[in-house]
C-alpha cells in the first residue's frame, strides 16, 4: 500500500484521465488549505471560463484507499464527485455581491492554538482563549448548509472589514442560526428518537439526572457552529438564573458548548 505522500503525487498525475472529455482542457491544481484545527490538501480545477471550481481533499481520497486498496475505484470515485460538484456549481456558488452577502455573513468560533495558520489568512477577533472568525452562507435549505469561510482575499473583494462584517454577523447568526441550550438527557433522548426509538423508550434508557447533576448543551437549532452561541450572553444568563449559580463554559467542539454548574 502506498504511503500518503506517494499517494498524493499519483492522484495529481492520474486524475485527470479520470474525468470526461469537456474537462480536459483544465489544468488540476493541488494545493494546501486550512481547514479548522486541520491542514487538508485539496483538489482544484483551473481552466479558462471554468468560474470557482468545487474542491475534492485527497486526505478523503486516502482514506477511501486505505479500506479498498484500489487506486482506479478511489480516483474514479473522486472524478464522478467532481464532475458532479462542476454541475451543481452554478447554481450554489453566487456572485460576489456585496448586497447579497450583507445578509448572509455569520460566526464561527474555533481553536486559536490549532488555527493559528488560518487566522493569518481571514479577519478575526477573540473571544477568551479562542477566535471568532466569519463565513459566508452560500446555501441553506432542508438539504442542510453551503458556506464558507471568509478570507482575507473574499473580504477585499466584497468590500467588508472586519468591522462591519462583526455588526452583519451579531444579527445574521442569531436569526438564521438560534441559540438553543438544552440538558444533556434532552440531546442524548433527540439522538435515539432521531434513530427511530419511541419516546416512551428513549425516556426509559436515560431516566432523570437530578438538577444538581446536570450538564446543559449550548448550540443553535441547526446544530452546525453552534459553539458561538455563547456568544450571545442573554441565554447563558437566563440559564445561571433558572439554576441560580454560576456556570463553567467548557467549549467541545465548532458545534456546541457545554456548561456545568460552578462549584
Amino acid at each position: 500500500m502506498m504511503n500518503y505522500e506517494i499517494f498524493k503525487e499519483v492522484v495529481a498525475e492520474k486524475f485527470m484521465d479520470y474525468l470526461p472529455a469537456q474537462y480536459q482542457g483544465m489544468k488540476i491544481d493541488v494545493h494546501a488549505v486550512e481547514k479548522v484545527n486541520v491542514t487538508m490538501d485539496a483538489i482544484n480545477l483551473l481552466g479558462d471560463g471554468a468560474g470557482i471550481s468545487p474542491t475534492i481533499y485527497i486526505n478523503d481520497m486516502y482514506d477511501h484507499y486505505k479500506t479498498t486498496e484500489d487506486l482506479q475505484e478511489v480516483l474514479q470515485s473522486a472524478a464522478e464527485r467532481m464532475e458532479r460538484a462542476m454541475k451543481e456549481a452554478p447554481e450554489i456558488i453566487p456572485s460576489l455581491d456585496m448586497q447579497e452577502a450583507k445578509d448572509n455573513i455569520v460566526f464561527q468560533l474555533i481553536n486559536t492554538e490549532q488555527n493559528r495558520d488560518m487566522l493569518l489568512d481571514t479577519q478575526n477577533r477573540k473571544f477568551q482563549d479562542l477566535s471568532v472568525i466569519y463565513r459566508w452562507v452560500v446555501k441553506s435549505d432542508m438539504d442542510g448548509i453551503q458556506s464558507t469561510v471568509v478570507r482575507n482575499a473574499l473580504a477585499e473583494k466584497l468590500g467588508f472589514t472586519e468591522e462591519q462584517m462583526f455588526k452583519l454577523a451579531v444579527e445574521n447568526t442569531r436569526r438564521m442560526f438560534p441559540p438553543t441550550v438544552k440538558s444533556m438527557n434532552d440531546v442524548i433522548r433527540d439522538m435515539f428518537m432521531k434513530d427511530g426509538m419511541p419516546a416512551e423508550i428513549a425516556d426509559m434508557m436515560i431516566g432523570e439526572m437530578p438538577p444538581e447533576q446536570t450538564m446543559w448543551v449550548i448550540s443553535n437549532d441547526r446544530g452546525i457552529n453552534g459553539a458561538i452561541s455563547m456568544l450571545y450572553e442573554d441565554q447563558l444568563h437566563k440559564l445561571a438564573e433558572q439554576l441560580e449559580t454560576d456556570l463553567y463554559i467548557m467549549p467541545s467542539s465548532v458545534h456546541e458548548g457545554a456548561t456545568r454548574f460552578a462549584a
